[in-house]
């Protein structure tokens, strides 16, 4: 029987570690040397895209960290309701 593997809905949706593993095989692939010259360009794109996503998921949860992690002059924590995640 054959798996079929769950593809995510939205890009933002494939988790970062996943998007981490992705970048090591397309830069294995570019440092073997051994693909033709148009199928490099179209990995190194793709590369880019996934970096691009990977660094905007590392934004929003630095963003997030740092409003965790924000206090008042006294000590006091900031807080704010919460938003659903998304």
């Amino acid at each position: 029987m054959i798996k079929k593997v769950k593809q995510p809905i939205h890009e933002d949706d494939v988790p970062f570690e996943e998007s981490m593993e992705q970048l090591a095989d397309i830069v294995e692939k570019l440092e073997g040397g051994d693909i033709p010259l148009n199928e490099s360009v179209a990995l190194f794109e793709k590369g880019m895209a996934i970096a691009k996503r990977s660094q905007a998921q590392l934004d929003r949860v630095e963003k997030k960290v740092e409003e965790l992690l924000r206090v008042e002059d006294d000590g006091t924590p900031v807080t704010r309701p919460m938003s659903p995640m998304g």
